[in-house]
């Protein structure tokens, strides 16, 4: 938060906000996706006869039908 500050202050207060917001959203959106996808691509070890979170959602595989 700090460097934050420190960076708004070196520009004369025209630290572009939306922008650093905009990358924090992608980023926690990248993780979140990557995610689903990660778990959903195989199971961890230890995790293979276990059920589903209700957190994750269930993609469908051609393989599936």
């Amino acid at each position: 938060m700090q460097i934050l500050m420190e960076a708004t202050a070196a520009s004369g207060g025209n630290f572009p906000v939306a922008f650093v917001a905009v990358y924090v959203v992608g980023f926690i959106a990248a993780v979140g996706i990557g995610s689903i996808a990660w778990y959903n691509s195989k199971r961890p070890p230890g995790w293979e006869g276990k059920e589903r979170p209700d957190i994750v959602p269930k993609v469908s595989d051609s393989k599936d039908k």
